[in-house]
């Protein structure tokens, strides 16, 4: 794999905070978001990867005040949501708000075929990136 910036691929990627009406500060000058279809930008799918708890942010949501089995992340420091190194403990991200430890649909274990160290009730961000690089 090559850096985007090696490979001059304009920043940023996706938004931080995601909650409805929220503006950021960044300014990206005259970059747009991309809104076609992937195969109309000649996007490809480079690499599937999970957060335990989401990595972005939306109020009301999935935030600070959500619940899980041990709980939510304080508000982090956007920077320091680095991907945790072998052997490293992870750090949970955000939780979503439907968490209830008396329905057990939340709290009945299940047994994992594919995805490992999962746990029932818990908030996972799924994110499927995707690239016109090809990288």
């Amino acid at each position: 794999n090559k850096l985007c910036a090696d490979l001059e691929v304009p920043t940023p990627q996706a938004g931080g905070n995601v909650t409805k009406g929220y503006v950021g500060g960044l300014d990206v000058g005259t970059l747009k978001p991309h809104t076609d279809s992937y195969f109309q930008g000649d996007m490809c799918p480079v690499n599937v990867h999970w957060h335990l708890g989401t990595e972005h942010y939306s109020y009301g949501q999935y935030d600070e005040n959500g619940n899980g089995p041990h709980g939510t992340a304080k508000r982090p420091e956007w920077a320091n949501r680095d991907l945790a190194a072998a052997g490293e403990k992870v750090r949970g991200g955000f939780h979503c708000h439907h968490y209830d430890e008396k329905e057990e649909k939340f709290t009945k274990p299940y047994d994992w075929k594919y995805c490992t160290n999962m746990e029932v009730g818990e908030t996972y961000e799924v994110h499927w990136a995707h690239s016109s690089v090809g990288y």
